[in-house]
């Protein structure tokens, strides 16, 4: 990708394309998983994320609600809701486990803020906590890499305590964006976000 002025793509391109989420169940009842972005600004800082989704886990809202994730069978829409299950005693059997390789979510985070190099490393370390607020249930396979970086436009030094909690915001958010900027593909047959009954759309 080139560095622009311009918004990035988002959903079923780039790292996103080959993307899928809620693959506890096996890969067949699998949701089509994309990349996303978001950012936010406070006290004249910007942080922003970039991630691609393509977690083993379930997507949820902000509000614990299921938006893309293992599906009952290979052809239905309808949600399997794995934490419920998973509190139920029932668990997926181990065949069905996704191959080592196959899952991953990575991403970068970035802010106008001057940093040094242990405070960028601080800052990536607190953006995972968005990984566990969109991604459930969080496995190890699903947070690979978050990388930080900082330009330093904004005068005087971050407070990374205030821009880990931004950073981990946009990463949840990014991870949201991205399954329902997602778009299904049809063999093998991986529905999208938008597909469901009374799906969420992008805000």
């Amino acid at each position: 990708a080139v560095a622009g002025r311009s918004t990035p793509a988002e959903g079923s391109v780039g790292a996103g394309t080959g993307a899928a989420v809620g693959k506890l169940l096996g890969f067949a009842r699998a949701m089509k998983g994309g990349i996303g972005q978001a950012s936010m600004r406070v006290g004249g800082v910007t942080v922003a994320a970039m991630v691609a989704a393509n977690p083993v886990g379930d997507v949820r809202d902000d509000q614990g609600r299921l938006l893309a994730g293992a599906r009952t069978t290979a052809e239905s829409l309808a949600l399997a809701d794995l934490d419920a299950a998973l509190q139920r005693g029932e668990g997926p059997a181990s065949a069905l486990l996704p191959m080592p390789g196959t899952a991953t979510t990575i991403g970068v985070v970035a802010t106008d803020a001057r940093l040094d190099k242990a405070q960028a490393t601080q800052l990536a370390s607190l953006a995972h906590a968005g990984l566990a607020r969109a991604i459930s249930p969080l496995t190890p396979n699903d947070g690979d890499t978050l990388f930080a970086l900082a330009t330093g436009q904004v005068a005087g030094p971050g407070n990374v305590t205030a821009l880990g909690a931004l950073a981990a915001a946009c990463v949840a958010r990014a991870i949201r964006r991205a399954v329902l900027a997602a778009t299904a593909v049809e063999q093998p047959w991986l529905p999208a976000a938008r597909d469901l009954p009374g799906a969420a759309r992008i805000g």
